[in-house]
């Protein structure tokens, strides 16, 4: 049982369960378990592992377009390196002030394999907490900055050389979209994280909406850092784009829409408004389709976008 179904397994006796994270009256809370086996690899620094976690769970809190407050983790390892432990937790509470947030402790412990879990909580504001079920049919579908850079992390640090390490751990470090959730709260009718990569994604806001989706894919944005490991050139706005065909092409679109990890915000808000969301989100907001109806399902220029991504298990 992989970890989607064993979610819907769950969801049945745990009301709170289905979104990225948990609204209990005015609270939002959030946790996370990374391991470095699957979630960091070899040349990660251990402050950008405390970015990273802590940021993880921060990006699930702006997910429902809510306030960060605080943030703890369990920092689990063979062996407590002071230096190691030093940078992680300078990590935690970077990311954290980085949305206004505050890195408050955490807990020790020994294990066979480095592995953090992370907690984050925060606040509903006046627009109230978004969920992903509410997304109707002719809404808008936008994301908030570019999509690939974990994708283009990953092949960096595969290079092994100082220069490439230095760039994917700098791509690693991803600012939590905790003020773009603030501003597109009262305006999005449903909306997640893409941690486990925009095509999942979607097809999780499908199942929890009872809707489907139109991609366009020339419409996406891609980080540049896309272009950084492939050797392409973009083009004039720094993008780097995922129509045409060939094997660039698919690559490219692998890399944007099922890699994952990106930690970008998935929603849907109504067409009227999404000019003045754009201004209003200090990562961008980009449309890069339209909610259609359920029996439509979730396509990419009219063919079935595949439901694969990240998952745990």
């Amino acid at each position: 049982m992989n970890e989607r179904d064993a979610l819907r397994r769950l969801a049945a006796d745990l009301p709170h369960a289905g979104d990225d994270a948990a609204v209990v009256g005015d609270t939002v809370i959030t946790t996370d378990m990374l391991h470095e086996r699957t979630d960091f690899p070899p040349g990660t620094a251990r402050y950008t592992a405390g970015w990273r976690s802590v940021g993880a769970s921060l990006s699930d809190v702006a997910a429902m377009g809510a306030e960060a407050t605080a943030a703890v983790a369990v920092y689990a390892d063979d062996a407590f390196d002071p230096t190691e432990l030093d940078e992680f937790v300078a990590g935690a509470v970077d990311v954290c002030e980085s949305v206004d947030a505050e890195y408050v402790g955490g807990d020790l412990d020994t294990h066979t394999e480095f592995t953090t879990a992370t907690t984050a909580i925060g606040s509903v504001t006046d627009a109230g907490p978004v969920f992903r079920s509410g997304a109707e049919p002719g809404d808008a579908l936008c994301v908030t900055g570019r999509l690939g850079r974990s994708a283009a992390a990953l092949r960096l640090f595969d290079r092994e050389t100082d220069a490439a390490v230095e760039r994917a751990n700098e791509l690693f470090r991803f600012t939590p979209r905790v003020a773009d959730g603030r501003a597109l709260a009262a305006d999005a009718t449903a909306m997640m994280d893409s941690s486990d990569g925009l095509a999942r994604s979607l097809h999780q806001l499908a199942e929890a909406s009872d809707v489907g989706f139109s991609v366009d894919r020339d419409a996406l944005p891609v980080h540049p850092a896309v272009a950084e490991t492939s050797g392409e050139t973009t083009d004039a706005s720094g993008e780097s784009p995922v129509g045409g065909s060939g094997d660039e092409a698919t690559d490219r679109f692998e890399m944007a829409v099922h890699f994952g990890e990106d930690f970008e915000l998935v929603c849907t808000v109504p067409p009227a408004a999404v000019d003045r969301l754009r201004d209003a989100c200090p990562a961008g907001l980009t449309r890069v389709g339209t909610v259609t109806e359920p029996e439509a399902g979730v396509t990419a220029d009219g063919d079935p976008l595949p439901d694969r991504g990240y998952t745990h298990g």
